[in-house]
């Protein structure tokens, strides 16, 4: 039979493109090399974190089930970065690794316009420049009217512990051949990337006493907002550190290390580095700190958080036992570096498909970034963009200031990266906007247009904005008196009001927040009808308003430069007022406008500037 879509690959990204595309209706074949490593968490056992979060909150609201997944099979809940503003606040599960890829998988056999085939893909289908389906190791050919590449570490990988080589796409799982070589004979640009991973230890052999322990959130949150799901019990993590005796250790097996040999080629990621390049490079710290995470409720695999590294399987052990509370430890599995082939991103068009083949997408390490939640998103959209595409309907493109989504992959697309991206809060200039607590209320409206939620979902969005909007007019309206208001303005060391003063003027004072008013009787009758996140969500409108309004200002600037378009054919050889850098990237990128134009690496505000007079302003 011929599918709409075949997903090549069933990690985080693969997955998510399989589920959204069928979840529209698309006939989908997910091809994986092993039924049993579906959505594996190959690395940490966690999901979100700083901007990582607010990317799972954006797959949840757009209809994805990366963040109902975490939140089925989570261990402990923490927001990040509290004592900041909430737009750099993260939510950050722990989470059962077992439990998450059979969620996974579960789902996933629930959508029945999935099918499933456990092979390695070795080639590409390509017909009249079209990407029609693939071809198999095991000789099967499956055709299909679009094909989304989802190889993780995967393809051409490389294990390396110490001067030991292992081919894999990730430890005990072998690496994928093929569609490097042809794709790279077509006139694709591929390049090497390595991360690695950190020795599991035996909980059993660990003194979790003499390590500082860090608990959940009293107040535990969850990821969904379509499906929440509240954890009832939470497995704390533990802190310890590094030592100069561990630093000598690991530096008398560096002509030993991969990493300093030159047996590693690809470049690894600057902001996860193995423990060997923190000591090189950080040589004046005398420690580095090591999260202890556990890795499910019914195992005591434990996942060292800070130790990744390449190191000889007898230096890890060596050095492992050096730091406080691993005096007796076990090692389960060794730390490793792997390196693996992907593909430059600006070899992409926005809605992730390829420039040189038609219906052909590539998403997640393929694309040069890392992490679960960076893969995952791009999984999601290339699902959408495939579908639309067979479907013979718009490419699903969001806008820098739409989501964190939209700024990795215009990133992707327009920067390119020569080493693993990871999203950050600081990569997007409307971070206020794109807040975590708000991904259901920016996002569910466009996830609706596209089907990829279902009307009860919507309902639900559409009732909380309107509980939002009467809370603002309460606010606004109601006053409070200074009998009632000042004993609760004492206990939070905030001035007392003289006067009646409206609850908004109140509520505008760094030091009060909602809970604080809470305690006030009149102020508590009139809110008991909302809940706590209809509550939060008009705060946070009434005390960054300033904020806000300047970022939706700057917003709609951005906006004239995006709805000039430019078309895909044109040549911009032919506009010799422009730089030859800025042709030569204008030619490479095709930007579909002058917004996206403008982000481009290598185009000045001058070039620019010229754009804008020859498309006309």
């Amino acid at each position: 039979m011929k599918y709409n879509l075949i997903v090549v690959g069933a990690g985080h990204a693969g997955c998510e493109a399989a589920n959204i595309a069928a979840k529209l209706g698309s006939k989908v074949l997910l091809i994986t090399m092993n039924m049993e490593t579906i959505a594996k968490m190959s690395c940490n056992p966690a999901m979100g974190g700083v901007a990582k979060g607010q990317i799972v909150r954006e797959i949840d609201a757009l209809g994805g089930l990366s963040g109902i997944v975490s939140d089925y099979s989570m261990m402990q809940f923490r927001m990040l970065n509290t004592s900041k503003g909430p737009a750099m606040w993260s939510p950050r599960t722990q989470n059962d690794r077992t439990l998450f890829s059979l969620k996974w998988r579960e789902l996933l056999e629930n959508n029945f316009n999935i099918d499933f085939i456990q092979d390695s893909v070795n080639e590409i289908l390509i017909d009249n420049n079209k990407a029609n389906g693939v071809k198999t190791t095991s000789g099967n050919t499956y055709y299909s009217n679009a094909v989304i590449v989802t190889s993780g570490t995967f393809m051409n990988g490389i294990i390396h512990i110490g001067r030991k080589q292992i081919t894999g796409g990730r430890m005990g799982d072998k690496a994928s051949y093929g569609i490097t070589e042809q794709l790279v004979s077509l006139g694709f640009e591929a390049g090497r990337m390595k991360t690695g991973t950190p020795p599991r230890v035996d909980g059993r052999t660990i003194n979790y006493g003499v390590m500082e322990e860090q608990a959940g959130d009293l107040d535990p949150q969850c990821f969904s907002f379509r499906n929440p799901i509240q954890i009832k019990k939470q497995h704390s993590c533990h802190i310890t550190y590094t030592n100069e005796q561990v630093h000598d250790t690991l530096r008398s097996a560096f002509a030993d290390s991969p990493l300093f040999n030159g047996a590693i080629q690809g470049v690894g990621p600057r902001y996860c580095p193995s423990v060997e390049d923190k000591v090189n490079r950080f040589a004046e710290r005398t420690r580095h700190q090591i999260f202890v995470e556990p890795e499910g409720w019914n195992t005591y695999e434990t996942y060292i958080n800070g130790f990744s590294t390449s190191l000889p399987q007898d230096i890890q052990f060596k050095a492992l036992r050096q730091i406080k509370g691993f005096e007796n430890a076990k090692i389960f599995r060794p730390g490793y570096a792997i390196e693996y082939d992907f593909f430059y991103p600006t070899q992409l068009k926005l809605s992730l498909e390829t420039k040189v083949i038609d219906n052909l997408y590539f998403a997640g390490q393929i694309n040069g970034t890392t992490g679960y939640e960076e893969a995952a998103c791009q999984g999601l959209m290339a699902g959408i963009n495939a579908h639309n595409k067979v479907k013979e309907k718009d490419s699903f493109i969001l806008k820098r200031s739409d989501a964190y989504i939209g700024v990795l992959i215009d990133d992707l697309i327009n920067k390119g990266t020569k080493e693993p991206y990871r999203m950050f809060t600081s990569r997007a200039e409307y971070r206020i906007l794109l807040r975590q607590d708000n991904a259901d209320l920016r996002l569910m409206p466009l996830a609706y247009k596209q089907g990829t939620i279902t009307q009860q979902e919507f309902d639900r969005l559409e009732y909380k904005r309107s509980n939002v909007n009467t809370i603002n007019k309460i606010i606004k309206k109601k006053t409070i008196t200074p009998v009632e208001t000042n004993p609760v303005l004492e206990k939070y060391n905030t001035a007392p009001i003289p006067q009646n003063y409206h609850i908004e003027k109140v509520l505008s004072r760094p030091q009060i927040n909602f809970k604080h008013l809470l305690e006030i009787d009149s102020i508590n009758k009139l809110m008991s009808d909302y809940n706590e996140d209809e509550l939060l969500q008009s705060e946070i409108q009434l005390k960054y308003k300033g904020y806000i309004q300047t970022e939706e200002e700057n917003v709609e600037k951005l906006l004239r430069h995006e709805n000039l378009k430019i078309d895909s054919t044109f040549d911009f050889n032919t506009i010799t007022s422009l730089s030859l850098e800025a042709r030569d990237k204008l030619n490479q990128i095709k930007p579909e406008n002058i917004g996206q134009a403008s982000r481009i690496s290598g185009v000045s505000p001058a070039d620019v500037s010229v754009l804008l007079v020859h498309f006309g302003r």
